[in-house]
């Protein structure tokens, strides 16, 4: 489980640098193109966007404290990933989704300028452009609170009944 969960990270690292590459190369000179319409509904646009901050723009040209938070939250995720691979799929998918994640958007921090490339623009309601890295970051963040709402304790409580079963037993 714990390589498939590394080879899964790093495909997910590489499909997010794929469509980077593919913004930077095509979308740029093209400034937006319309992706996903329903008739005049305008519901998703493809819009390059170079983003120097975090979510919403926040932490704007904080380049270093964001390479800092970014890797602290990776190596969370990765000591996670390493010492809870065979605990629960739903809590190693979520941590593999957030370190994808990370990665990806820490790729573009240390090599673009601090400049993380952004391209999905929600048409149907005002809301931040953003990435697949991002999308992973945030997916895998609604698994983990999920598992720890629902998931974490029925798992706790039943090793701490295989361990009382196996103290009565000794």
């Amino acid at each position: 489980m714990l390589i498939f969960s590394l080879i899964a990270a790093a495909v997910l690292v590489g499909i997010d640098q794929l469509i980077k590459f593919w913004a930077v190369e095509v979308l740029q000179e093209k400034g937006s193109i319309p992706f996903l319409h329903i008739g005049d509904v305008e519901i998703l646009d493809l819009t390059y966007l170079e983003n120097s901050g975090a979510v919403f723009g926040s932490f704007a040209g904080m380049r270093w404290m964001l390479v800092v938070t970014t890797s602290i939250m990776l190596i969370a995720c990765l000591w996670g990933i390493i010492k809870y691979h065979d605990r629960s799929k739903l809590l190693n998918v979520s941590l593999v989704l957030i370190f994808s994640g990370g990665i990806g958007n820490l790729i573009d921090r240390l090599f673009r300028g601090g400049l993380v490339i952004d391209y999905l623009e929600v048409k149907l309601f005002d809301f931040a452009i953003f990435n697949f890295a991002d999308c992973c970051v945030v997916i895998g963040i609604a698994l983990f609170i999920f598992y720890i709402l629902f998931i974490d304790s029925k798992i706790e409580k039943k090793n701490k009944d295989k361990v009382e079963v196996s103290e009565e037993n000794a």
